[in-house]
């Protein structure tokens, strides 16, 4: 049972990063065109103060805020798509259907029953979602509709007919049981959404209420979960829901910590940052922490080792600097030093508790170049970003003197500190033949995926291979299988992570192009 609750729940984590990855990218861009058309900044530099500069930010940033806006639909679709076993592109059409019939449906039921509010909906419950007024139910609504049309989806795409009904058949037949199921779970939510909503309500209540501790073990747990790759179960509630705070922004209310930041990032002049913003104040750890770790392990490294390290160390500290992908730090001493591993989600998050305190309201959440346009424009009196980078200062250096300290004084084999010799041992003949897959000429993208399908335990072996940000998922048949060692020293990897039939290769930035060559390999189809 607990095998099967962890394989759900890596399945939905998965699947999240469909919707969840392309948001960042959209943020970023309001971001690019609110700098045009930035008070502040105009006044710094008049020559942007022109129709075309302006017409432009305007243009870009308003043509994107739709995209906040209307968060349920596209999770719901983005999880239709991730969830679907077979026929994805399908899967996330007929999402988009089943979310239009179960809008349309509590607005008419609501309708007949007297229930909808005239007039301005702020603050009623209820909400404009494309244009069609519903309960206000948030990402919630997609999150639900998005598993449920996942579900029928899965079970039914190859459910044919004969005769006549034939063309009722696959995805179709998929649509024509979800129409009458969104039409039934649409007059049930319209009774119990409110009673729902108020126990989510309680909950943010509580967690805000318990104030720099539940800051702390949040930020803690953000980073504790990094080895499962849950960890965006935990953060993507704070950033997208009404657990993240609510606030009023140029008249609309806005649900998240994330959605708050760029509502507020569109339109700068009108309130204060709230409160809620700082459940999206990650990246201490990222800027400037995981430096002063990296800078510790090559301190500490034995001297013959250091210039073999140096230009791994220095890759990814710039990636998380920049880009705030972490993992092909935090997986060099994961394992082989965990007790730093826990050093790191505590500082990570105090840090939050620190810029709390500070009255911080300053983000960084996928390195420098977000931490520039996210809080650039909004000035120092709201974000205070001086702070954050001050902070991130002072964590560079604790990170640094702990690592060092706990790495010289429990003598953890960190990167370069290995044994002398370690790698003398006699080679078995799995081994062997990885060996001779390893002398295949590898993809011209520097891929070998002959080598990589051979150390997950050959093709019969693989069942299903998907990737997120950083990671090459796989689920396999026998995970006994898997080399661990030429995954990480002969492809590239940084790290291999086993939950039951799940096995998660870490491969960082590169991971598309690992995922591509791969399926080339195996011969799977988009469909598969």
């Amino acid at each position: 049972m607990k095998e099967k609750i962890m394989d759900a729940l890596q399945r939905f984590s998965k699947a999240m990063f469909i919707p969840v990855l392309i948001l960042p990218i959209a943020g970023i861009l309001i971001a690019v065109g609110n700098l045009f058309t930035n008070a502040r900044l105009l006044e710094v530099l008049p020559f942007l103060d022109n129709p075309v500069t302006t017409g432009f930010g305007t243009l870009l940033s308003g043509s994107l805020n739709a995209i906040m806006t209307n968060l349920g639909v596209i999770f719901c679709v983005g999880l239709s798509v991730g969830l679907a076993n077979k026929k994805k592109s399908e899967a996330g059409f007929i999402g988009l259907l089943a979310f239009l019939v179960f809008i349309n449906a509590m607005n008419k039921f609501m309708g007949l029953r007297g229930m909808l509010v005239e007039g301005s909906l702020s603050g009623t419950g209820q909400a404009s979602v494309l244009g069609v007024q519903i309960l206000d139910m948030g990402v919630f609504l997609g999150l639900m509709l998005g598993i449920i049309v996942a579900w029928v989806h899965n079970r039914f795409c190859e459910t044919e007919f004969n005769n006549a009904f034939q063309i009722y058949g696959g995805t179709r037949f998929v649509f024509i049981v979800l129409i009458p199921l969104m039409v039934v779970l649409a007059v049930v939510l319209t009774f119990v959404w409110p009673f729902a909503q108020a126990g989510i309500n309680s909950l943010g209540g509580f967690i805000q209420s318990a104030g720099n501790v539940g800051l702390f073990i949040y930020g803690m747990l953000e980073r504790l979960l990094i080895p499962t790759g849950l960890h965006h179960l935990v953060y993507t509630p704070f950033l997208y829901t009404s657990l993240g705070g609510v606030a009023e922004v140029g008249g609309q209310i806005y649900e998240g910590a994330r959605n708050i930041y760029y509502a507020e990032i569109a339109d700068p002049l009108v309130a204060v940052l709230s409160q809620s913003v700082i459940w999206d104040a990650r990246g201490i750890s990222k800027m400037f922490g995981l430096i002063g770790a990296c800078l510790a392990m090559y301190h500490t490294a034995r001297p013959e080792n250091r210039g073999k390290i140096k230009a791994v160390l220095i890759t990814a500290a710039t990636t998380s600097f920049i880009a705030g992908v972490t993992e092909p730090i935090e997986f060099s001493f994961l394992f082989v030093a965990p007790i730093l591993f826990v050093v790191h989600a505590v500082l990570a998050g105090s840090s939050m508790v620190v810029l709390n305190l500070l009255g911080c309201r300053a983000i960084g959440p996928n390195g420098f170049i977000d931490f520039l346009l996210y809080n650039v424009p909004l000035g120092f009196e709201k974000t205070r970003w001086p702070i954050y980078i001050l902070v991130g200062v002072i964590y560079f250096f604790l990170y640094y003197i702990i690592f060092r300290i706990l790495i010289v004084k429990l003598n953890l084999k960190t990167l370069g500190r290995e044994s002398e010799g370690m790698e003398m041992k006699l080679h078995s003949k799995a081994e062997y033949k990885a060996k001779v897959a390893a002398e295949k000429t590898p993809a011209d993208d520097g891929v070998n995926a002959a080598l990589i399908v051979e150390a997950l335990g050959g093709k019969a072996n693989i069942l299903k291979v998907t990737n997120c940000y950083t990671r090459l998922r796989t689920e396999l048949a026998n995970p006994d299988l898997v080399k661990d060692d030429v995954l990480k020293n002969q492809t590239g990897a940084n790290a291999v992570i086993r939950k039951g039939k799940n096995v998660q290769v870490v491969y960082g930035l590169k991971v598309n192009a690992v995922r591509k060559a791969v399926d080339e390999e195996l011969g799977f189809t988009e469909q598969e």
